[in-house]
């Protein structure tokens, strides 16, 4: 995970000096806020990669002597099924068209949005997969 977040910090400097380049010679409000904005998400990204390196093992990604076969096996634990997305995204489609047609709509999205978070979070606290 070393390397990736050390990519993903150059790539923000890269993006960064792009956004200023950009936002200096063309004048443009909208692109330039959207390069500062990406700017801002690679740093996120590289940082959590860069922080959640210093406290996992050595992947083999970042050996230089790694085989392909040095990284087969158990990756994590992901979830077999959920449908608190299913709830969040028929939540966040609502909220979005809420921009769109009128603010009402918002009054029916945000209790499923936040049924779907709360069905989220303590998705293994009961049911068939309270003892994962």
């Amino acid at each position: 995970m070393k390397i990736q977040g050390k990519m993903f910090i150059w790539l923000s400097v890269f993006v960064l000096a792009m956004a200023v380049v950009y936002g200096v010679w063309s004048k443009e409000p909208a692109g330039t806020t959207a390069l500062f904005l990406a700017f801002g998400l690679c740093i996120m990204v590289g940082f959590y990669l860069g922080f959640t390196a210093r406290r996992v093992d050595t992947g083999a990604q970042d050996n230089k002597e790694a085989d392909v076969a040095d990284d087969a096996g158990e990756l994590g634990f992901f979830s077999p099924h959920s449908w608190q997305p299913l709830s969040l995204a028929i939540g966040g489609a609502l909220a979005f068209l809420g921009v769109a047609v009128g603010w009402w709509l918002l009054y029916f999205s945000a209790p499923l949005i936040l049924i779907g978070i709360w069905g989220w979070v303590f998705e293994y606290y009961r049911g068939e997969n309270r003892t994962q």
